[in-house]
């Protein structure tokens, strides 16, 4: 596969050096020097016509000779325009600073350039999601965040205001894959479900994939989250300091290198951010309401440097740690996790039509838990991940491939409610993939994005082959057809009880010593991947400038899964099982794990309107997940919520819009729960073993559980609303504050049910918040 890979590389980069003349560079913002990803870059008059990618680069090539007018826009900057000259097979470079737009935007322009972007990118099932859409949120906490903003999201289901856990479309929180800067993350959210591990200022843009996503993502079942931060400011030292009521935060960021003209474009940059929360220690006094306060206590600390060669080249280092605590919250449990990972990354503009970009980054997950089993749960997982990847242009198609290594370590042990431990060991899986896509613009009309991974996961020595597709027809100006679909693979596996109604608990296993498994439909079975196939069709409708509607319906069928065995009651390992058994136990009561397959399918619905000041973003979600094994037969998961409603709107006020008034509802419908059916004493026979007097021995405190998932938690909603006061204090100064309240109506949702002491605890109640933030 390798020569395979390697000669496809070759034939593309020879490919790049042959055609017609060529407008090539970078888009920069000319007073922090940062790439401007996603603008508009035509020739006036012409076809001729792309958009920045993620780096702030664009390429137009197959030019004819002639004199032409680059014509460059994007929100919140002065329109760019240049003469050219261009003769055959030349390549013109150009790296270009946009000054931004004095006079405040009209709406018509904020719409346009999203429409002409919706036209050109095949765009199914995904997201773009950029700091500025981000603190559109009420700020909640104080600070805008990732975690809110994705809550809105059509498709995503969260377990509420604590756990830090989200579902989206049927697929586990394990299936989902988060990158930050190319780097896998393998938790990216805090145990109180209002903060990501991502400092906001600091996202340039995220891409969030619910589904059917194209061939470059690989070893996840469901959901994709590609985080790509920005490079620090180029020009000056600059900064931003937050304190509120529930944390602070600290942005600082600058040139250690500055660029020294025509001659030496060259800068370095720093940026470094740090937030965290301070709850466990004021809670307690802002909130005396809340018994025993809220016991969150996180750190995170992100660090990036990066030199940037001046024509569109870059190279960075980058590192993170987070840190998570949570101490006898409502007697729940007291767990604690560490997150922290190392990365690089590069892209290289070469003197052709090709671009070339890789990342090398390991990072580490560990997390310890204990609850009033006072059993012990505890898990982690590290890893390395490299990519090296290559795109070339074609006219108004784009070829890209590449090849990806994967390989990481999972450390797992596990006591379930009766008793048994599962203690596997550190386990180790690697796997090696290659995959191709090639973006086809058929016409002005039909958009084709076929794409092949290719996986080989040699620590289990199973082959996945899973080609893709993306596709979109542009019936008129308005209304736009979508489909996508593909075949998925995964190995890492997810190793909680599902008996708890909600687990705070994230367990990671691999390997196929550590997978103990039973018969799949009473048949061996020797595949140990996981695996799924998407179908998702949709239509996006214009009704005019300000107005544009989204409908996908979507189907997940989850061919085989893996899930822990909740009902195992007896070691097949243990001597007296060995020998004393008169009849042999069915897998479902011996194995660690079980086979299962699953359906996730529904439909997304969205509306969006935009006018100058005011913005809405209203979604509807409707879904089925069930899951099915030969122990419980067929279910409802944990995270199957069938109807789900956003609401989110954002207005502004004052000559200069210093003022911004923003609220946000949100709605729910139960999630299914496990009930309890009794509780017993359960006498242990140890030392005299049949001959124990179990009417004077003290046994255990056990529950008896009913079916599994068969009841239903109430709904969930609640209403938060934000005002937002900006004070400028100079050309590069100014002052925030911000009052922000979640919960209006202090709605009662139910976040846990202590099983042993019959106690309910609820989410949080209504929590007002103030914060100030003064940025230079």
């Amino acid at each position: 596969m390798r020569r395979i890979f390697s000669l496809l590389f070759f034939v593309m980069m020879a490919a790049a050096a042959i055609g017609q003349s060529t407008i090539k560079g970078v888009l920069y913002d000319d007073e922090s020097g940062e790439a401007i990803p996603f603008a508009n870059v035509l020739l006036e008059g012409t076809k001729h016509a792309t958009s920045t990618d993620i780096n702030g680069f664009f390429l137009i090539n197959k030019i004819p000779d002639g004199t032409y007018t680059i014509l460059i826009r994007y929100v919140g900057y002065a329109d760019y325009r240049e003469e050219v000259t261009l003769t055959r097979g030349q390549v013109l470079n150009r790296n270009i600073k946009l000054k931004e737009n004095v006079q405040l935007l009209k709406d018509v322009v904020i719409t346009s350039n999203r429409m002409e972007e919706r036209k050109v990118e095949t765009q199914v099932s995904v997201e773009k999601v950029t700091a500025t859409q981000i603190q559109q949120m009420p700020s909640i906490g104080g600070q805008a965040d990732i975690a809110q903003y994705m809550q809105v999201l059509p498709g995503v289901n969260s377990t509420g205001d604590q756990g830090g856990q989200l579902y989206i479309r049927g697929g586990s929180m394990i299936q989902n894959l988060c990158l930050i800067d190319g780097m896998i993350v393998y938790n990216p959210f805090h145990s109180i479900g209002l903060y990501s591990i991502f400092e906001t200022d600091v996202i340039l843009n995220a891409d969030i994939y619910t589904g059917g996503f194209g061939a470059e993502y690989g070893g996840r079942l469901s959901s994709v989250m590609d985080i790509t931060t920005r490079d620090g400011n180029k020009k000056r030292h600059s900064g931003k300091v937050s304190i509120n009521t529930f944390g602070a935060n600290l942005i600082v960021e600058g040139p250690l290198k500055k660029e020294k003209g025509e001659k030496d474009k060259s800068t370095l940059t720093y940026l470094v951010a740090a937030k965290g929360s301070y709850l466990s220690k004021t809670s307690k006094w802002i909130y005396p309401y809340i018994k025993g306060g809220l016991p969150f206590d996180f750190l995170d600390v992100y660090a990036k440097m990066s030199l940037n060669s001046g024509t569109g080249s870059k190279w960075n280092l980058f590192g993170f740690r987070y840190d998570d605590k949570v101490t006898a919250y409502q007697s729940i449990a007291d767990y604690h996790w560490t997150n922290w990972g190392v990365g690089t990354n590069f892209v290289l503009v070469t003197g052709t039509s090709a671009l070339l970009d890789g990342t090398v980054a390991y990072s580490s997950y560990k997390i310890n838990m204990e609850d009033a089993t006072d059993k012990p749960k505890r898990s982690g997982v590290s890893g390395f991940n490299a990519s090296l990847n290559v795109t070339n242009f074609f006219g108004k198609h784009k070829l890209k491939a590449g090849i990806v290594f994967d390989g990481y370590a999972t450390d797992y042990i596990f006591t379930n409610q009766y008793g048994i431990t599962k203690d596997p060991g550190t386990q180790y899986t690697n796997n090696i993939s290659g995959y191709i896509t090639f973006k086809c613009n058929v016409n002005d009309k039909l958009l084709i994005e076929p794409g092949f991974r290719y996986i080989y996961y040699t620590s289990q020595q199973e082959h996945s082959p899973e080609p893709r597709l993306a596709m979109k027809y542009n019936a008129t100006d308005h209304l736009r057809f979508k489909l996508a679909g593909g075949l998925y693979s995964q190995m890492l596996l997810d190793a909680r009880s599902d008996n708890d109604i909600v687990n705070l608990f994230s367990g990671f296993l691999s390997g196929k010593s550590s997978l103990d498994l039973g018969r799949r439909n009473g048949e061996e079975n020797d595949s140990y991947l996981q695996k799924a196939q998407h179908v998702i069709i949709g239509a996006e409708y214009d009704l005019n400038r300000h107005l544009s509607f989204n409908l996908e319906g979507y189907f997940k069928n989850f061919s085989q899964l893996l899930n822990m065995n909740h009902n195992k009651m007896f070691d097949k390992h243990d001597a007296a099982y060995q020998d004393g058994g008169a009849y042999e136990k069915p897998d479902y009561l011996t194995s660690d794990f079980v086979y299962e397959k699953g359906m996730a399918y529904g439909m997304d619905f969205s509306v969006r309107y935009e006018i100058e000041r005011l913005y809405v973003w209203g979604t509807y979600s409707l879904g089925w997940v069930t899951r099915s094994n030969d122990g419980d037969g067929r279910y409802h998961p944990h995270y199957d919520r069938r109807h789900t409603i956003n609401l989110l709107v954002t207005y502004a006020l004052g000559k200069q819009r210093e003022w911004e008034l923003s609220a946000r509802w949100n709605y729910g419908s139960g999630f299914p729960f496990t009930q309890t059916q009794g509780a017993y004493e359960n006498i242990v026979f140890n030392g005299e073993g049949i001959g124990t007097d179990y009417t004077r021995a003290n046994g255990e405190f056990n529950l008896h559980y009913a079916e599994l998932y068969k009841g239903r938690l109430p709904s969930y909603h609640r209403l938060d609303l934000g005002v937002k006061r900006k004070f400028s204090l100079g050309k590069r100064c100014q002052l925030d504050l911000n009052l922000s309240a979640t919960n209006i109506y202090s709605r009662e949702n139910i976040f846990y049910f202590d099983r042993t002491t019959f106690k309910r605890v609820n989410q949080l109640p209504i929590l007002a918040c103030l914060g100030i933030t003064f940025s230079y």
